[in-house]
């Protein structure tokens, strides 16, 4: 991995983003904002389930004077303290102006340069919004996206790139457009009094190429923290795959210190979906880790038998289960390697290699299943109670190898 890009530290709420500090998972409601405990409620799943920071849409004053009855709610009902974003557009001076309650509450207010009014009051707007930054203690995230980008901007370089007798395509205006918002309007933050160490960038587009190319030229031209996405990125498998390349690619690269899979649910879905894609994501990378890690086989026509699928499944859950526990209770947990094996191809060899795993036989093979700890082979379990016997190996290591934190001790 590329050495990683040291930007500047800013403070949002609690949580420390840029300077070095882990990436942060980032993720965003799809409630009505007006509807207070909806939106607490799915504030609270979407930290429960691993976003460390929270976007909502502050879009009318019905949303914004609820706002600070979510951060109460979430205190309250759900036992949640996670920072909140209020995502501004078009009105967000007149709203942290009008309700100074909701711009308390929140944690960091974005700003889209592109929806904060057109010429004159372009300026006095933005102005208004870092004024209350300034008065709040807040800091700010500029976003730019190229579907809302400020055609002021975009069509005075287009006609400058007109005019060159080589002239870039367009595609390549388009991102510098994006890069100078971005830079342009957090100098002019800057100007306005906001510090430097106050300021978050993004860049985003649905386009995985341009989006990589514009964060690699901003990580160029700027020290401040940027947070990654590829926006609108789609449904299902095309959504996660398009997001993990291209915010794998950056964060290969060393670029990036705050993430969000801006994926599109299934009507009623899931919403904790993107927070899993990007916890998966960093851990994949060696970034971060959250849980402990499970190598299951695949499966081919050597494993007709389901039992190692099913093995892998119920070692996930359990995992699952204890993480909450264990976090708190067992420092380093989160490093745990268990392998689970389909077959004697590759079974031993990732059985070996994890802290704690288990090869079953594959098809019309002897129906023994060596564990190994550590990497030597330890036991062999079978029959009807091999799941169960398995689980209560991988406690026993737990136990062993990871022993309880002293009251009061820090946690990993």
């Amino acid at each position: 991995m590329s050495d990683r890009r040291i930007s500047r530290a800013c403070r949002v709420g609690d949580v420390t983003v840029g300077a070095g500090a882990p990436v942060v998972v980032q993720s965003m409601t799809n409630t009505d904002t007006a509807d207070a405990a909806l939106t607490a409620a799915q504030v609270a799943e979407l930290a429960q389930a691993g976003s460390e920071i929270v976007r909502i849409t502050v879009n009318n004053r019905a949303a914004a004077a609820k706002v600070a009855e979510i951060r109460d709610r979430l205190r309250d009902d759900h036992g949640v303290d996670v920072p909140l974003v209020g995502d501004f557009h078009y009105n967000g001076h007149t709203l942290l102006r009008e309700f100074p309650d909701c711009a308390d509450a929140l944690a960091k207010y974005r700003i889209n340069p592109g929806n904060v009014g057109r010429g004159a009051r372009h300026d006095a707007n933005f102005a208004t919004m870092v004024q209350a930054a300034i008065d709040h203690d807040r800091p700010v995230r500029i976003g730019v996206n190229a579907g809302s980008l400020d055609p002021e901007l975009l069509d005075g370089l287009m006609d400058e790139n007109g005019r060159l007798a080589d002239p870039l395509p367009a595609d390549a205006v388009l991102r510098e457009a994006m890069v100078q918002s971005a830079i342009t309007s957090a100098e002019a933050a800057e100007e306005l009094g906001l510090p430097g160490d106050r300021i978050i960038l993004s860049c985003k587009t649905s386009r995985l190429q341009d989006m990589v190319a514009v964060y690699r030229d901003l990580a160029l031209r700027c020290e401040y923290p940027l947070h990654l996405g590829l926006t609108e990125a789609g449904m299902g498998s095309k959504g996660i795959v398009s997001t993990t390349a291209a915010l794998g690619i950056l964060l290969q690269d060393g670029i990036g210190d705050t993430i969000r899979a801006s994926l599109t649910p299934e009507p009623g879905g899931d919403r904790t979906i993107e927070v899993r894609v990007c916890r998966e994501l960093l851990q994949s990378l060696g970034l971060r880790a959250f849980r402990p890690e499970v190598t299951a086989c695949p499966g081919c026509g050597r494993t007709t038998s389901t039992v190692f699928q099913e093995l892998a499944q119920s070692i996930e859950r359990h995992l699952d289960a204890r993480m909450a526990g264990w976090r708190a209770e067992r420092p380093g947990v989160v490093d745990l390697k268990v392998a689970v094996m389909g077959c004697i191809v590759n079974g031993p060899g990732e059985s070996r290699a994890a802290d704690i795993g288990i090869s079953l036989p594959g098809t019309g093979e002897s129906p023994r299943a060596p564990v190994y700890v550590d990497g030597e082979k330890v036991a062999t379990l079978e029959g009807a109670g091999l799941a169960d016997e398995f689980i209560l190996m991988v406690e026993e290591y737990v136990e062993a190898h990871y022993p309880r934190a002293e009251a009061g001790a820090l946690r990993s």
